[in-house]
């Protein structure tokens, strides 16, 4: 379960700040920045658009934005910074070689339903602080341009790396990330991983990709109560995330490549 990004629609859409919202700014106060937001009240509202393809003028009535890193927050709105914190991102990231992970023949791990994505090595205690510390400056850019929140991708990393990460690898990273993104300010979220204890570990909120289709929403409910955002890829997983949890957590429907507006397949639904 990953974003799916076209690198044309990058290209299109560049990295430069996105320009002022429509939408009115939900005038609800969030919480303490890095500090967990009350269950039954997300600082984001119900509205939140995963805009991982490209910034754009968020419509109206949409109260939060998930953008790439390389973008900039939404003004006026809770923005999360989207960062690939345990595989390199494509055209993004530069990764010291002795960062990734390499198999007994020296070739570097990839991650074989995204080509190009290449696993960090976090099998050690030594190379964990490395990688917090190259991710951590990541975070901490993210604050620095104004966003209220990080959602550290591929935390599930261990599942494909040949059986050379373990889980506890992964908690363990995991926590010195949390750690690095509360010093700086921002929440941090549980990506996917549905397997983990993701609150027992920190993370302050949940983003899961198709939930509803893996049977696993009540999940992250259970953890985070209203704390977590939602995005479905097809109209029947959708229409039944709106059923079920519409009125309580995030819930949006998107298309798989999370495009821009007058882009082929753009898709943009909210519950209600």
């Amino acid at each position: 379960m990953r974003r799916s990004v076209l690198l044309v629609v990058l290209a299109l859409v560049g990295c430069s700040p996105s320009p002022t919202p429509d939408a009115t700014p939900d005038p609800t106060p969030g919480p303490t920045p890095g500090a967990a937001a009350p269950a039954d009240l997300p600082p984001w509202g119900l509205h939140v658009d995963y805009q991982l393809g490209g910034g754009y003028a968020p419509a109206e009535g949409v109260t939060g934005v998930v953008r790439d890193r390389t973008d900039a927050p939404a003004p006026g709105l809770w923005s999360a910074c989207y960062v690939n914190a345990f595989q390199t991102q494509p055209g993004v990231d530069e990764v010291p070689e002795d960062l990734l992970l390499h198999d007994a023949g020296g070739a570097r791990v990839e991650d074989p339903d995204w080509p190009g994505e290449f696993l960090l090595d976090v099998s050690t205690d030594a190379q964990r602080t490395r990688v917090a510390a190259l991710v951590g400056g990541w975070f901490d850019g993210c604050a620095a341009d104004g966003f209220d929140a990080v959602e550290p991708d591929n935390l599930d990393s261990w599942t494909r790396s040949q059986g050379l990460l373990t889980r506890a690898d992964a908690e363990a990273t995991a926590r010195l990330l949390v750690d690095r993104a509360h010093a700086a300010g921002l929440q941090i979220a549980q990506k996917n991983a549905a397997d983990l204890d993701g609150a027992a570990l920190g993370f302050d909120y949940a983003v899961t990709e198709q939930c509803q289709v893996y049977d696993e929403c009540d999940t992250y409910t259970d953890a985070y109560g209203a704390r977590v955002i939602e995005v479905e890829y097809t109209d029947e997983a959708f229409d039944a995330a709106c059923d079920a949890r519409g009125g309580v957590v995030a819930v949006q429907r998107r298309d798989r490549d999370v495009s821009v507006p007058g882009t082929d397949g753009y898709e943009s639904r909210f519950c209600g």
